[in-house]
């Protein structure tokens, strides 16, 4: 996708996530770039499996990271969570999502409030009636106290009923009332912001705020951010909640962001996908990833092209090797993160056959033409548009990850062609077997 077909990032006020800048563009700040974020599903107050979890999704690439504070046990945790994270050298900002009791453990567990970079904070659940402002004022204060962010996070699912309720009676005395889903969409766009402004009569400053206003059905967010965008400076944080599982929750969240990322609107993202039972957590942060990269906002990994194979590509040869080489460079990303400077910009292709495998393996970094069905069992490999080699035999795997290996080397390490010892990092990925490819 061109670039030129992205709008403008819309310009926000800027807030800080511990160190990790959202927004901007007004004041005279540096608009940042779209922020990846995650939530954890371990139990809080089992500190090691939380830390385990937050470590292992900031391997993956998430800039913040989102865990649950729910009780006593979780608040008591969140600082030994912390400080646990710092000595593995994971300095990822934590946000803590209260529900109900949010104002009670702030004020019970200073090292809590004082250990999480930002609160979570949803206006329908922070009390009923007139306990409402004051539970709300609690946690205000709270974040004032310790020059904390705050999200306030509307949902549909928990919108505050009294407001609804009135709102509805006042639509209805209206000579042309709105529809109930324009007035579900006014409804949190109002919640949001009227409790904004309330935190800042409490003292909060505006580039403390972000706010989101989540829903389940893609029309309905991108209807609510796209006015939401005009009604206020915030930063906006962007997800697709209860997305759902597997194909449908990537394919729910993909279309609804990037109808709202392609007119510059959001400034941090979440894929709320259910996971598989057993299923890593971590794919919530590769399917954020690859929305960004695939649209030409962000990149954080190479990416590889391969073709999907049909009748000229009988052998899975192909979708092994390409697999194979996916993992082999998300697994890495984590250590070359830190030593090659660029190098999640690299394209490689992996194509099955000589139709379009010669012109795609041109136009990536790296790229190998490996051979259809009835074809000659060669593999010509292209580094930059020129043909440097032809593999054959039973090391065509190893042969090309070692290419990849040394383009990375050679091509992003510091100071240009310095070559340097690439440490390995281990994948859960067997090496595919060599066979005949025909």
């Amino acid at each position: 996708m061109s670039l030129s077909l992205l709008k403008t990032a819309r310009n926000t006020l800027q807030v800080m996530i511990g160190h990790v800048p959202v927004g901007g563009g007004l004041a005279g700040t540096i608009a940042s770039p779209v922020v990846v974020q995650s939530m954890t599903n371990t139990d809080t107050a089992d500190a090691q499996a939380t830390i385990n979890q937050v470590f292992e999704l900031w391997q993956a690439g998430s800039e913040v990271v989102r865990i649950t504070v729910n009780s006593p046990e979780a608040a008591a945790q969140v600082g030994n969570i912390r400080r646990g994270l710092d000595a593995l050298g994971c300095n990822v900002p934590l946000v803590g999502d209260f529900h109900y009791n949010g104002h009670k453990l702030l004020a019970a567990y200073p090292d809590c409030a004082e250990s999480l970079a930002k609160y979570r904070i949803n206006p329908g659940n922070v009390g009923k009636g007139s306990k409402r402002d004051e539970q709300f004022a609690a946690m205000i204060e709270a974040a004032v106290h310790y020059k904390k962010a705050v999200r306030i996070g509307v949902n549909w699912g928990s919108l505050d009923q009294a407001k609804m309720a009135q709102m509805m009676d006042d639509n209805a005395q209206l000579a042309e009332p709105l529809s109930s889903e324009a007035l579900m969409r006014e409804a949190l766009i109002q919640s949001a912001l009227e409790s904004a402004a309330q935190a800042v009569e409490l003292g909060l400053s505006p580039n403390q705020i972000i706010i989101s206003c989540k829903v389940s059905n893609v029309q309905d967010l991108v209807k609510v951010y796209a006015e939401l965008a005009t009604r206020s400076d915030y930063p906006l944080h962007l997800g697709l909640t209860e997305a759902g599982m597997g194909s449908k929750g990537i394919v729910a969240s993909t279309a609804a962001l990037a109808l709202l990322l392609q007119q510059g609107i959001g400034n941090t993202i979440r894929v709320s996908l259910t996971p598989e039972p057993n299923e890593s957590r971590t794919k919530e942060v590769i399917v954020a990833q690859e929305i960004l990269q695939t649209m030409g906002i962000r990149s954080f990994t190479p990416l590889v092209t391969a073709c999907p194979g049909c009748g000229r590509t009988t052998s899975t040869y192909f979708q092994e090797l390409a697999m194979q080489i996916q993992s082999y460079l998300r697994n890495q990303m984590p250590v070359w993160r830190g030593l090659y400077a660029g190098v999640e910009n690299m394209s490689v292709a992996v194509m099955g056959c000589v139709v379009n495998g010669p012109g795609e393996s041109k136009l990536a970094n790296i790229g190998i033409s490996l051979p259809g069905t009835g074809e000659t069992p060669v593999a010509p490999v292209f580094v930059d548009g020129e043909k440097t080699v032809t593999l054959k035999g039973d090391n065509i795997a190893q042969e090309f990850q070692a290419i990849v290996e040394d383009y990375v080397q050679t091509h992003y390490a510091e100071g240009g062609k310095l070559h340097v010892s690439l440490p390995q990092v281990k994948t859960t990925q067997k090496t595919i077997p060599i066979q005949a490819i025909n």
